[in-house]
């Protein structure tokens, strides 16, 4: 009994349960989101294991933000220009240039991040959602 073989089973274990959380996939959106909701009642229909992370009180870091656009092909990919807010800002905000004033406006009004963004186990980034679009990313 006490040849320690109970302890590693428990780190090993420990350490299997951690490493398929990392692999779990994290939804990045806002919870009262309808189509957020939508892509987490999905998930949760299929049995799909997820994070979900609510971007407004956990702001995503400068570097994620610009990896994710750099990932969906821009800036454009990652924004909701057709969103209320979009349209109500000045017009001099809706051109940002540069990486860090496209991350300063996102982190100013984080509404203007589609949703849902996905991030794989893998770190392969998707946004929106759809039912056949699940249905690739998440076959069964």
């Amino acid at each position: 009994m006490g040849d320690g073989t109970c302890g590693e089973t428990n780190r090993a274990h420990g350490a299997l349960l951690q490493e398929l959380r990392v692999t779990e996939p994290t939804l990045y959106g806002l919870p009262n989101c309808d189509t957020c909701k939508k892509a987490r009642n999905w998930l949760a229909r299929f049995g799909v294991a997820h994070e979900f992370v609510d971007y407004r009180a956990n702001p995503v870091p400068a570097a994620t933000l610009k990896d994710w656009a750099a990932q969906l092909g821009g800036w454009e990919k990652l924004v909701n220009k057709s969103s209320t807010t979009w349209r109500n800002l000045l017009p001099q905000r809706k051109n940002p240039g540069t990486d860090p004033e496209w991350t300063l406006l996102l982190k100013e009004y984080p509404a203007l991040i589609r949703r849902p963004v996905v991030v794989l186990g893998d770190g392969t980034v998707s946004v929106g959602f759809s039912d056949n679009g699940f249905k690739k990313l998440f076959p069964r």
